[in-house]
């Protein structure tokens, strides 16, 4: 039982210390890595389905189990999200947005006019960018690519 948690305790660990801190620049590589690592770790639960109607004295077990599993998940995802978001860019989202679901959406508007001025970017570099002759095409075409990968 010790080792299994102990196990558990790293996996954890190496999941989370491979999310990257969102810095205004790397939105979308953040948020890929949040939703890979909140789905490797069964807790994307909260960002898949809406939140189910709150238990009543007729709920079944079924939906408690339901209903704590998704609370569950929607805790522990806020909590990796924050994780990864400096203190300065959290204060920007209300204290209010309790459901991760929401509160990834809140930080994604923020950040969908960096994407824009990056795209920009990339498609200036991308369309001026020419091969002089001299050096590796491979490098020349990798470059490309990675360019147009980031579009």
């Amino acid at each position: 039982m010790q080792m299994n948690s102990q196990v558990n305790f790293s996996s954890i660990s190496a999941n989370l210390n491979s999310i990257p801190v969102l810095n205004g620049t790397n939105f979308k590589e953040w948020k890929e890595n949040i939703l890979i690592t909140l789905g490797c770790m069964d807790l994307d639960l909260a960002l898949r389905v809406e939140q189910p109607a709150s238990l009543t004295d007729a709920s079944t077990q079924d939906e408690k189990r339901y209903y704590e599993k998704w609370g569950r998940s929607n805790r522990l995802s806020l909590m990796i999200i924050k994780r990864g978001i400096p203190e300065s860019f959290r204060g920007a989202v209300s204290d209010e947005v309790t459901n991760a679901k929401d509160f990834l959406s809140e930080i994604e508007k923020r950040f969908v006019k960096s994407d824009k001025a990056e795209i920009s970017m990339l498609l200036k570099d991308f369309t001026s960018k020419r091969y002089s002759g001299k050096g590796n095409i491979r490098e020349y075409i990798m470059e490309m690519s990675y360019i147009v990968s980031r579009l």
